[in-house]
């Protein structure tokens, strides 16, 4: 029997294997391997430029500043304009001119100004998930941010195992010279993503605000909606803590650990391979299979409680086969929590409102990108590294705590 033109419509809209699905991953990947093609070598390339560790926390940290005070902002923005297509181009130029200037002479002028402009780069983020959440229904959010998890970490890890052997190859300023042919490539590929016109006609879009009509019994902008949501709040510190604990491991200070334990360039890769392959792996089951079966809130808890402890092993390792274990653990750890998270966010808000909670719901998050390296930078400036990663640990216990009192994440 032929199924209706408006089913065929849907299946194709969603289908992992689409056309629109296909562009999209391809220029997800690409813009995250932009974006973490120097990760891995960039604490020990800022180290060999002579910077101290405690300015070397603050410019990994910097990556995470300007996007608190751009993603807000910028997903208001794409509400207003209906629009999320060309922030994406713009985003993979941010990432282009960010490798360009980390190759700028001098000490830390040049990498602050890169690491800033990555996170530029990074703000596109908001719109860049918004839309791939346009493709799925809206009872299929965890589905859509699973796969869109697995897409990224796909995309990092792209580019981080790359990092070590370009450096071994060409230098160090050899990573970010691919990392300006992967952005080139990237915006591109940016131009053929398709974007749906799903905008409502009952919205009405102004200069200050955008009034959504709908079934609530007032109209609201979407701003004092979004700022108005308890589960926003919760959602946005939870993933505060999480990028507190992922900045100061894997994208921070666990590649040093590696160096002072004696890892050579395809070692460090090793190391990266290790966290980030069941990290892909385990954000693509985590909303599919695992938070539908045991609960969104067991699965957080879970995974928190998992990452304080493989991150407390971190400094605590003796050789690079255990630093190596407590990445496939710590990979996995990190990876129950972030596409659920993701997909709260936003699942509660109209298409018109999502761009703008998103945008919040990261800036807040970035703030765990620039604090945790930062302040960790700091304690290990005092206490070593193990002082920094030890206080990784304890972000993962208070977050723990605070899902296991917070019962509404279990919506």
């Amino acid at each position: 029997m032929p199924q209706p033109p408006d089913l065929l419509q849907t299946q194709e809209r969603t289908h992992p294997f689409s056309r629109r699905h296909l562009i999209f991953a391809a220029a997800t990947i690409l813009y995250w391997a932009t974006l973490y093609i120097y990760v891995p070598i960039l604490s020990p390339y800022l180290q060999d430029r002579g910077l101290s560790i405690g300015l070397i926390g603050f410019i990994l940290g910097s990556y995470g500043l300007t996007q608190v005070i751009t993603r807000l902002p910028l997903g208001m923005y794409s509400d207003v304009m209906s629009r999320r297509k060309p922030f994406l181009i713009a985003g993979m130029i941010a990432g282009l001119i960010s490798c360009i200037f980390f190759m700028l002479p001098g000490t830390w002028g040049g990498p602050l100004a890169g690491r800033l402009m990555a996170g530029l780069c990074a703000a596109a983020w908001v719109p860049f998930s918004v839309l791939y959440a346009s493709y799925y229904p809206t009872n299929q959010t965890h589905q859509a941010m699973g796969t869109l998890s697995f897409l990224t970490v796909f995309g990092q890890l792209a580019g981080m195992s790359a990092s070590g052997w370009l450096a071994s190859l060409g230098g160090w300023n050899y990573a970010f010279i691919c990392g300006i042919g992967i952005a080139s490539i990237g915006i591109i590929v940016a131009f053929f993503i398709h974007e749906p016109n799903n905008t409502p006609s009952s919205a009405k879009i102004s200069s200050v605000a955008v009034t959504v009509k709908s079934s609530r019994p007032h109209n609201q902008t979407v701003l004092s909606h979004v700022l108005r949501s308890s589960l926003l709040w919760k959602v946005s510190i939870l993933s505060l803590l999480a990028h507190g604990i992922l900045f100061i491991t894997m994208f921070g200070f666990t590649p040093l650990q590696a160096v002072e334990l004696g890892a050579s360039e395809a070692q460090l890769t090793g190391i990266v391979v290790a966290f980030m392959i069941p990290h892909a792996l385990v954000s693509l089951w985590s909303g599919r299979y695992l938070a539908p079966r045991f609960g969104t809130r067991t699965i957080v808890i879970i995974g928190f409680l998992s990452a304080a402890v493989f991150t407390a092993a971190i400094p605590f390792s003796s050789n690079l086969g255990w630093l190596a274990i407590t990445q496939i653990f710590n990979g996995i750890a990190q990876a129950l929590y972030f596409p659920l998270l993701l997909s709260l966010a936003i699942r509660n808000f109209l298409p018109t409102e999502r761009a703008t909670a998103m945008g919040l719901y990261q800036s807040v998050y970035s703030l765990g990108m620039f604090l945790g390296p930062y302040i960790a930078g700091g304690l290990n400036a005092y206490g070593g590294l193990k002082a920094g990663f030890l206080f990784g640990s304890c972000l993962g216990l208070i977050a723990a705590l605070f899902v296991f009192k917070n019962k509404q994440l279990d919506s």
